[in-house]
């Protein structure tokens, strides 16, 4: 693989809209869901991105739009210097060689009608890379020993394996193509947690040997802490922070941060009795209906009258490498505002959307 360096992937300015109709005969367009509301973001040569936040804040969309798996209804996503929106029919198609996924549940993404073998080919013949069988066997083979499984699973069928190895199959499949790009959306969430260990040290093996560069989407924040060199945090639709996994999780600065990290528990029972835990109020605002301002501002124990509530805050440089999106990160960090207890709002849908519109599920932490 050619070595790289700079930028390989960046979002700019992306947003994933989905429409909410309404109407028996005629469809009307009554509302959106704004699950991705304008992310700008880099992700480096060979490096390990790690994008986190609560269930319904957007993060698998944007893998997913990253992809075009879903269409971005506006920004731009630039891969290896191509805008990857202007690519149509076969340059795309050739494209998705170089950018694979790992999907979350191991099991539902693989096709329990056919063999491994066929699973792994399937990619292979769709690129035109299948045409020599010694050469597709070879691949299949070594697709198999890098991920730690045997070459006598190819004859046998996803429902034969433990939810371990049939990530491991979803691992070699992206694997098989020779990509540069991996988006890895809950990569070991629905496995065990000795199994997820593993998995994890495996795609970080895998990215030593063959300098693959990862965007790994979870909500555990100490799965992205092993494995991610810059993460970022996002909340309803936006990102809110980003750093080095180092420099974020010894000083959060976004409200939002603060309130993540204070949830994970810590191994020591004297550490874990003294130190600030902060509570949410209230439940995650609906996409379809977003707040005004910062849209943490309705949670946030720090929010101020001024600008909060009516001026959506950037995300700008704070400290050197450090990113977050409030208008006071500097004040709070130096304690020069103290936070104080929020009253709950009630969560209303947007106007026209039924609460029970797929757009109005509130997920909470």
């Amino acid at each position: 693989m050619t070595e790289r360096t700079g930028p390989l992937v960046e979002l700019r300015d992306v947003k994933v809209h989905f429409p909410i109709k309404s109407g028996v005969v005629f469809d009307r367009t009554v509302g959106y869901v704004y699950a991705v509301d304008g992310v700008s973001l880099s992700i480096n040569a060979g490096e390990t991105y790690g994008l986190v936040g609560e269930s319904g804040c957007g993060k698998s969309t944007l893998g997913r739009g990253l992809l075009r798996l879903v269409e971005p209804t506006d920004g731009e996503i630039v891969f290896d210097g191509t805008d990857v929106r202007a690519l149509k029919g076969e340059t795309m198609r050739r494209a998705r060689r170089r950018m694979q996924m790992i999907f979350q549940d191991p099991l539902s993404s693989l096709d329990p009608r056919q063999s491994v073998e066929s699973l792994l080919v399937e990619g292979l013949k769709a690129h035109g890379l299948a045409n020599d069988k010694a050469e597709t066997s070879r691949r299949l083979r070594e697709a198999l020993e890098a991920v730690g499984l045997p070459a006598s699973a190819l004859t046998k069928y996803p429902h034969e394996f433990s939810g371990g190895q049939r990530q491991r199959i979803g691992i070699a499949r992206a694997l098989v193509l020779d990509p540069d790009l991996i988006v890895a959306d809950e990569p070991v969430s629905a496995l065990d947690v000795s199994i997820q260990a593993q998995v994890l040290n495996l795609l970080k093996d895998l990215q030593a040997e063959r300098g693959l560069t990862y965007l790994i989407i979870a909500h555990d924040l100490a799965v992205v802490r092993h494995v991610a060199d810059i993460v970022g945090v996002m909340y309803l639709g936006g990102l809110v922070e980003e750093a080095s996994s180092e420099d974020l999780y010894r000083e959060p600065m976004h409200p939002y941060t603060r309130a993540l990290m204070s949830a994970v528990p810590v191994p020591d029972p004297v550490v874990e009795d003294r130190r600030e835990r902060i509570l949410l109020a209230g439940d995650l605002p609906s996409p379809s209906n977003p707040p005004a301002g910062c849209r943490f501002h309705t949670r946030c124990p720090w929010a101020q009258p001024t600008r909060c509530g009516d001026e959506r805050p950037a995300l700008r440089e704070v400290t050197s490498g450090h990113r977050v999106a409030c208008h006071f990160a500097e004040e709070i960090a130096a304690g020069r505002i103290r936070p104080h207890e929020v009253e709950p709002e009630l969560v209303r849908p947007a106007d026209g959307a039924a609460p029970g519109d797929p757009g109005e599920l509130i997920p909470t932490l």
